[in-house]
């Protein structure tokens, strides 16, 4: 598909043999067996993957022990974090972003080679994480300072805050390895719950930088870093009943299997960010040039390798022969090429099963009677699939009900909006839609109908998490709980408060408590 090109020199990599480990608050030497790790992305001039590194293998009683880290840490809620006060957890949160902040380039450039994200993504990502953290905190001080008061109800004085629920294991996904994982860990441990993390099977070395960090700047147990294959070590951990929360960015069939493995379902917090099928619906009114342009980026940003990805497009009768003229023409115009060559938007996939699943879904496609309507579409190198724009798609084929997460675009056409309508209501999926056109006549029943199907609905723009101050959540098997810098921290608490009855005696003794200021959850404090 391109020819080879030297790797600058700032962008080559040496491979990292990471034979350390987080556990209680210690780097320990790992001993044991290693995985390797392997790129899609060659180094040489005749196609081969490029060893990165290893990290351990770690079996169920490493998992085993570092979720005892956890509990320990944590003591059924007795913990020195738990019952830490908010100013104190936060200037521990800020040791670890400053650290972290030093570490950019070095994460970058594994994040790159990991997983296959342009230069430019990889920057960004890793600077919207630091973000993300610095807002997470504002978000906590700002919460606190609203629980800094009494509230007082039919003679009831209750000072009221959020507190922890207990071990949090975590499970972030490859596409946004840093971010997404981090949108997960940050609340839950900031709000005193201790985690257990793990990290995806690709854009796993690139937490090698950050564990000094994690080490330096948080007490014993609060983060404990597990390395090994999911279905070896996830198991255990679950089976033992000792997670309070599961908190997974991936997909609803790892989400059931883990809850099955807890003997106490009814005690089990769910935080879930899972997959969607996410559609774009071009009205016959809509700008096609803004339509064309949204929906290329919405479809194929990273590869199409997002759950907020636009993954079937209908496109009204009346201008589909435009659009889908359009369309292919900006998708046959994009760029293939490693992460960091420059205006490159199509990079070699993670997976190196993926190309022949797209494939599949292609050759289903076209049995069914799609055609591919781009001239590039299809293309096969050895790490990567050219995306293929596919009309007319059916309800019968597999492009139309499963997430492909790759660069694969299907195209439907519709006469009657209802028609669309029941497609989405019928979904097993609810996350977005983007929709495409200008009548306030056409777009108010629409919108009506649609805020009770997804969760977001994007006007004229691709579909997308951001800004992270917003909720981010779905419906049906999209989603369970709402992240973003707001809801993340109550997804990771409860409302837990102290109440006193409005007499002398009680309130000389609350008075006390308040001017001592002993107790770390009973203050008034104000955190500027």
């Amino acid at each position: 598909m391109k020819k080879f090109r030297e790797i600058p020199e700032e962008f080559r990599v040496e491979p990292l043999h990471q034979d350390i480990y987080l556990a209680n608050g210690e780097l320990r030497k790992w001993e044991g067996a290693m995985t390797d790790v392997y790129s899609t992305i060659s180094s040489t001039e005749n196609y081969e993957p490029t060893f990165l590194g290893s990290v351990p293998n770690m079996g169920e009683e490493e998992a085993l022990e570092l979720l005892y880290s956890s509990c320990e840490a944590y003591n059924k809620g007795k913990g020195l974090w738990p019952t830490m006060k908010v100013k104190d957890r936060i200037q521990f949160m800020e040791k670890f972003v400053k650290q972290m902040a030093t570490k950019r380039d070095e994460v970058v450039k594994l994040m790159m080679w990991e997983i296959g994200k342009s230069l430019e993504d990889s920057r960004k990502e890793f600077d919207r994480t630091i973000q993300y953290i610095y807002d997470t905190i504002e978000e906590y001080k700002n919460l606190d300072r609203d629980s800094s008061r009494f509230e007082k109800r039919d003679g009831i004085y209750a000072h009221i805050r959020r507190g922890p629920l207990g071990v949090v294991f975590c499970l972030g996904p490859y596409n946004y390895p840093l971010n997404e994982t981090f949108a997960l860990l940050i609340p839950a441990v900031i709000m005193g719950n201790t985690v257990i993390f793990k990290p995806a099977k690709h854009g796993v070395l690139l937490f090698a930088p950050l564990l000094e960090a994690f080490k330096n700047s948080f007490p014993r147990g609060v983060i404990n870093i597990l390395y090994g294959r999911g279905r070896t070590v996830a198991p255990p951990i679950m089976r033992s009943g000792r997670v309070d929360v599961l908190a997974l960015i991936g997909n609803s069939k790892t989400a059931i299997a883990l809850q099955d493995l807890h003997p106490n379902k009814n005690r089990l917090r769910l935080v879930f960010g899972l997959e969607a099928k996410n559609p774009g619906v071009v009205l016959p009114d809509a700008n096609l040039e803004l339509a064309v342009e949204e929906c290329v980026k919405g479809a194929l940003s990273f590869n199409g390798q997002r759950c907020t990805a636009l993954k079937i497009i209908y496109v009204h009768k009346k201008i589909k022969d435009k659009f889908i003229k359009e369309f292919s023409k900006k998708v046959d115009e994009l760029v293939y090429g490693n992460p960091w060559e420059k205006d490159v938007t199509l990079t070699p996939l993670p997976e190196k099963e993926k190309p022949a699943y797209i494939q599949e879904l292609i050759d289903d496609a076209i049995s069914k009677g799609a055609k591919i309507v781009n001239q590039r579409g299809g293309e096969r190198s050895e790490n990567y699939i050219f995306p293929a724009v596919l009309y007319p798609v059916s309800t019968d084929m597999r492009v139309f009900s499963e997430e492909q997460f790759g660069p694969l675009v299907p195209i439907k056409s519709f006469s009657h909006i209802n028609e669309i309508l029941d497609e989405i209501a019928n979904s097993k999926y609810g996350q977005q839609i983007s929709l495409f056109g200008e009548d306030a006549y056409e777009l108010s029943p629409l919108i009506d109908n649609l805020v009770n199907l997804v969760c977001r609905v994007n006007i004229n723009s691709l579909c997308q998490r951001g800004p992270d101050v917003f909720p981010f959540t779905g419906r049906k098997d999209s989603a369970v709980g709402t992240l973003s810098v707001h809801d993340a921290l109550r997804s990771f608490s409860i409302r837990t408060f102290v109440a006193s009855r409005d007499d002398d005696y009680n309130n000389k003794i609350v008075e006390n408590l308040l001017r001592t200021g002993v107790s770390n959850f009973m203050n008034t404090d104000y955190i500027l």
